[in-house]
């Protein structure tokens, strides 16, 4: 576990050193890391929804892209569960003289939110409308990087994130898409059915 450790440190202190020497980007990087990135996946999200009213099957499609949002909010909650009760300070708490480019935080690093969120959002979407997943993977996978960049967290803190998000979102679509088909299913039927789909 500490060859694990050593190996994380050594990575982000890599990033870090980039960091350094890429100031011309500080702006950008700041400003994606803290709000850009997360921006960006919920537009992404907006237009599956646009495209899933539009779609074949609309009603199918909306409860898969309403899934999506729903499991990234719920792997977003569990994930404040899991990171206190792994505990791992930031990396800028444990390491001495490194760069960072946000303000610094207090909670715990390990899984990453803003990650928990990308991976969640890429998978899901990915298995909802693939055009736009495919958009939420370029954008989350910066993201993730961009956390490290900012000196905000270890890669293993983005990778678990990721992972976490990803998993919630898969194992949980079952019964979240059938739980959103049922309210779907009544929206269908009443006047607010333009929120399912174009065709009125």
């Amino acid at each position: 576990m500490s060859s694990l450790s050593n190996l994380d440190s050594r990575l982000y202190m890599d990033v870090n050193r980039f960091a350094r020497n890429t100031s011309f980007a500080h702006y950008f990087m700041r400003e994606y890391a803290i709000y850009g990135g997360v921006v960006l996946l919920g537009v992404t999200g907006l237009v599956a929804y646009w495209r899933a009213r539009r779609s074949a099957n609309p009603k199918r499609t909306v409860d898969r892209v309403a899934w999506t949002a729903a499991g990234t909010l719920l792997a977003l909650g569990l994930n404040q569960i899991v990171s206190h009760i792994v505990g791992r300070i930031r990396p800028y708490y444990a390491l001495k003289g490194v760069e960072v480019l946000v303000p610094k935080a207090n909670d715990f690093t390990f899984p990453s939110d803003h990650a928990t969120v990308a991976g969640a959002m890429i998978v899901g979407l990915l298995l909802s409308d693939l055009p736009t997943g495919i958009v939420a993977a370029v954008l989350g996978l910066f993201l993730a990087f961009d956390r490290v960049y900012v000196g905000a967290h270890y890669p293993g803190d983005v990778v678990g994130g990721l992972i976490f998000g990803a998993l919630v979102v898969t194992v949980l679509r079952p019964i979240g898409v059938a739980v959103i088909s049922r309210i779907t299913g009544l929206i269908a039927e009443s006047r607010l059915r333009f929120l399912i789909t174009s065709e009125l």
